[in-house]
């Protein structure tokens, strides 16, 4: 593999959760830490919650396994934190990943086809919704189980801003998540996420930790829709203004506190928009919202990794 001296870079978010997308579809390109770090830098770099590199399952380790589970999964979408660190899934990145895919001409999802995407938490199934793209996320749970089921949680967390620590549930989505509920906008508009917040028991893999406020339930001609509010804190990357596994993992575990009346379909404000989750059967999960691809370039890369240093 090899570094180039040029690289065309596009830059793409997803309710404003950004990324930094690559096209490596020959399977030749070095993505290291330092280069992500690089790339992802706002002030020196192209700037980024994260890099995003398209390149073939059969090109990557974790791609075997991708495959075994679909061969129709030729893509897969490596994706790197902000800070260099290997991320197992991002919900927003793969929206931003295929709307990327289809500007490249390597997959076509207008005629209402489902693309299977290989991701480090397995394969994920994308579809062409009026929103943008619906990602089945694939099965989550309750690292707690029942026990933490039952009580509404299996955690505390304490944040700048927030009075005390609160009870918080985890929620697992392929990437580990932490959910409070607050009581009011108030103690969400309050909260200092510049630095991160405290988890106990601390998890092994680090977790994103998201912050909600439950909104209610409204009656619409498709059935009721839950509302939540929500910030997030990411692992390795500090507050973005939307996640998509953390708006899922913040739906799931409003539901799971509401019991078993609680909606299927719920509304997920993030500082960046909306986006829409969707309980499905078997314990899976859809993410639903925009992809946008905002600007395309190249970077000297000689440059962008001497301004990371300076």
């Amino acid at each position: 593999m090899t570094t180039p001296a040029t690289l065309a870079v596009t830059k793409g978010h997803g309710t404003q959760n950004d990324f930094v997308l690559l096209d490596d579809r020959t399977g030749t390109l070095e993505l290291d830490a330092d280069l992500v770090r690089a790339l992802a830098d706002r002030r020196a770099g192209v700037g980024g919650d994260g890099v995003i590199r398209v390149v073939r399952s059969a090109d990557l380790p974790e791609g075997a396994a991708v495959l075994a589970a679909d061969p129709a999964a030729e893509w897969f979408m490596d994706y790197r934190n902000a800070d260099g660190s290997l991320a197992q899934m991002c919900g927003n990145g793969v929206r931003v990943f295929v709307r990327f895919l289809e500007h490249l001409g390597l997959a076509d999802l207008s005629d209402g086809a489902r693309l299977a995407i290989g991701t480090r938490a397995g394969v994920r199934y994308v579809t062409r919704v009026v929103e943008g793209y619906a990602v089945d996320m694939g099965v989550w749970h309750l690292p707690g189980g029942e026990a933490a089921r039952t009580a509404g949680h299996d955690a505390l967390v304490s944040a700048a801003g927030l009075v005390g620590e609160r009870p918080a549930l985890s929620v697992d989505m392929g990437n580990p998540h932490t959910v409070v509920a607050l009581a009011s906008d108030a103690e969400l508009d309050a909260l200092d996420l510049t630095r991160a917040p405290a988890v106990t028991p601390v998890p092994p893999e680090g977790t994103n930790v998201e912050l909600v406020v439950p909104l209610g339930e409204e009656a619409t001609p498709d059935g009721v829709v839950g509302h939540v509010r929500m910030r997030v804190h990411e692992r390795g990357v500090g507050e973005t203004r939307s996640c998509g596994t953390g708006a899922c993992a913040a739906a799931l575990a409003v539901a799971t506190w509401a019991g078993s009346g609680a909606p299927s379909v719920w509304r997920v404000d993030v500082p960046g928009g909306t986006v829409t989750v969707t309980m499905l059967d078997g314990d899976r999960v859809e993410l639903a919202g925009p992809a946008e691809l905002v600007a395309h370039g190249e970077v000297d890369v000689a440059a962008l990794v001497r301004g990371a240093t300076l």
